[in-house]
């Protein structure tokens, strides 16, 4: 039967679908309707096709609060696109006849549609966009890849600035896009003079601690999350974390408060203490704005110059709104640009051929030591921790140890709601793990416990002393940092950043190192340091 004959077609949800020309895909990450694959759409001949796959919530064992977020968000925003008028073809987990994987519902979905082109904006993970691109083509026909405009460049001019340089570094590329953009620019310059503050946004609470805190953004579940909050506990009742405390921004309108409530209340201190560490605050000043930034529910642009124009209108130090700009247009464009352009032999790479496997313990917190403990802890009851606690005591502890860097990312992806993986390979493997061998990072980031005590981490409740490297009661981050050092000397012998780290370690003499080895061994066997 010619396409023009065909009777209408009803999607999933019911949807009558007459001689369709456009499906446009879209994944639980790019919840905008404003996306480049809406350019041109006609509800009268065009549609909208989501599903919710299992197998995106398992190949990777990925926790209770990242799965309901995706879920919700997923849900209210086929809300919204029915609201707009958008015809939708929308697959539940628990609808009949539901298929484990992505690829195998948009399989389904073409076959009953029929569609004479599909279209998507460009997708966040290299293994979705093989599995889609290699079922359209099973098909007949082409996926449509658009621009997405979420970002401030595009992966083509991060490839420009790439090219022709022996290494790449986030200062320089950030200088190009806030020139490119003007943001915080004045006559040609940055404002203050300075291209970054980074100096003076190191600063820990001291002994008494933060104080009061400004409030978190929090956001009650609706019938809508609810139904999701209890389809998740029944149906991966054995996925780690919990559920009790989920209150993140589901919808556009909700991620906008959030960013407001961040832009009035946090950002002004932000700069200050985003290095600091506090145990049982894991909020503290920082926006906790990136999963809706990364489901698309916030524009990057929209984040920048709310930043900007509180500088501007006095209510934020430059400081703090530059340090926070530099994660959004540096950070977050910059390893964008790392994973398409690198991708997929990128994944594998594991430059300091680390070896072990990631301890049992990153699974349920069950560890002595008091850092690592409470950033457990309140990952699995929050799918949540800030940079810091990821990348210097989650990330610093499976560096030290020695850990496969594939193992940490499966880890990072699994747990935090924030994680697709454009962004959260580039961070773990590249920047906590080093297993690019610099890559992205010029040094590895090594440190001994007394870092995690100055910046706060909680070692005054903690049965190890950060002073010590050996003997019963030194800290595991400690003696770690020592044996790293003197396993990677010769690796890492040419690398000015970390000189004066290894010219220390070479003053050891053969009985303390000795010493170290062995205190190691024992942590890296289960003897020291888990289970609580």
């Amino acid at each position: 039967m010619p396409r023009s004959a065909r009777p209408a077609a009803h999607g999933t949800r019911g949807v009558p679908v007459t001689r369709l020309r456009t499906l446009v895909v879209v994944l639980g990450d790019q919840l905008d309707l404003e996306a480049a694959a809406f350019d041109g759409f006609d509800a009268a001949q065009d549609a909208v096709w989501m599903a919710e796959a299992e197998d995106e919530s398992t190949h990777v064992w990925s926790s209770k609060q990242r799965i309901a977020l995706f879920l919700a968000a997923m849900r209210h925003f086929a809300q919204e696109l029915r609201a707009a008028g958008r015809p939708l073809h929308y697959t539940r987990l628990d609808d009949a006849g539901h298929r484990g994987s992505l690829a195998a519902a948009l399989q389904a979905a073409l076959a009953t549609l029929a569609p004479q082109r599909v279209v998507m904006t460009a997708p966040g993970d290299w293994r979705v966009w093989q599995a889609l691109k290699a079922v359209v083509a099973q098909a007949g026909l082409v996926l449509e890849i658009r621009e997405d405009r979420h970002f401030f460049g595009t992966v083509r001019e991060f490839a420009a600035h790439a090219g022709g340089r022996k290494t790449l570094r986030l200062e320089y590329f950030y200088r190009e896009l806030r020139q490119r953009h003007g943001v915080l620019m004045e006559g040609g310059q940055p404002i203050g003079g300075r291209w970054n503050f980074d100096a003076d946004n190191r600063e820990a609470f001291g002994p008494r601690g933060p104080g009061a805190l400004p409030p978190r953004a929090t956001f009650a579940p609706d019938a809508t999350t609810r139904e999701v909050l209890a389809l998740v506990e029944r149906r991966f009742a054995h996925h780690p974390g919990a559920l009790g405390s989920f209150a993140w921004p589901v919808t556009r309108a909700q991620a906008l408060q959030a960013l407001h409530g961040f832009i009035d209340q946090r950002l002004p201190l932000f700069g200050r203490y985003e290095d600091a560490m506090w145990p049982g605050e894991p909020w503290l000043y920082h926006s906790q704005l990136s999963a809706a930034l990364n489901l698309k529910l916030l524009t990057a642009r929209e984040v920048v110059h709310a930043a900007e124009a509180a500088y501007h209108a006095g209510r934020v130090p430059l400081a703090s709104a530059e340090g926070f700009i530099r994660q959004i247009l540096g950070w977050r464009e910059y390893v964008r640009g790392i994973y398409w352009t690198r991708m997929p032999g990128y994944a594998e790479r594991n430059a300091l051929d680390a070896t072990e496997a990631l301890p049992a313990w990153y699974w349920t917190g069950d560890t002595d030591m008091a850092c690592l403990r409470d950033a457990l802890a309140q990952t699995l009851a929050h799918g949540y921790a800030h940079h810091i606690q990821r990348l210097m005591v989650t990330g610093l502890f499976a560096l030290l140890l020695g850990v496969r860097p594939q193992q940490v990312h499966a880890w990072y992806l699994s747990v935090y709601v924030d994680a697709v993986e454009w962004v959260e390979l580039p961070n773990t493997l590249g920047m906590s793990q080093y297993g690019d061998g610099g890559l992205m990072a010029s040094k590895p980031y090594v440190a001994t416990g007394k870092y995690i005590q100055r910046m706060g981490g909680g070692c005054a409740g903690c049965r190890y002393d950060p002073a010590q490297r050996t003997g019963e009661g030194a800290c595991p981050y400690t003696t770690l940092y020592w044996d790293f050092l003197l396993r990677h000397e010769k690796r890492l012998a040419g690398n000015a950043r970390i000189a004066l780290q290894l010219k220390n370690a070479a003053r050891l003499g053969a009985a303390e190192r000795e010493a170290v080895a062995r205190r190691a061994d024992a942590i890296r066997r289960g003897r020291v340091g888990a289970p609580a």
